[in-house]
């Protein structure tokens, strides 16, 4: 593998990661919305990654990352008896998102340390590419 295929590598995983990161403010960020139905109610949403692969003379090679798309949690909504809320419904209950804070605060500090880790990635292959060049001096 050239050194030129590292900084395709790992772009690919900056921007997945960047859309985890993204993804995961999102599902923070409506954390604690309200609805009045379950319809309308958010859902917690997450990325979905695969290895993008490259085959050249029958040999399988790994050349990055490709997000195949972005899921909706199947996790139940959460549900609360209030019924003196605007919003509640005709039963008294107002419908809340299937967002675990918990979860998500793990899984952003996972993509910020992933992110990082692939711009250390770069930064090396950028400093031994430096260097070759200046064997020649």
């Amino acid at each position: 593998m050239s050194l030129f295929n590292v900084f395709g590598i790992s772009g690919s995983a900056l921007q997945a990661q960047t859309l985890r990161l993204n993804t995961t403010s999102s599902n923070m960020a409506n954390a604690n919305s309200v609805s009045s139905s379950i319809g309308s109610t958010y859902r917690a949403r997450h990325p979905v990654f695969a290895p993008m692969v490259s085959e050249f003379a029958g040999d399988k090679k790994a050349v990055g990352v490709k997000v195949l798309g972005i899921v909706e949690s199947k996790r139940p909504l959460r549900s609360e008896y209030n019924p003196e809320h605007p919003l509640a419904d005709e039963e008294g209950y107002i419908h809340m998102p299937n967002v675990n804070m918990i979860e998500e605060m793990a899984d952003m500090i996972s993509a910020s340390r992933s992110y990082q880790s692939n711009i250390e990635v770069m930064t090396t292959a950028k400093k031994m590419l430096m260097r070759t060049l200046q064997l020649g001096q």
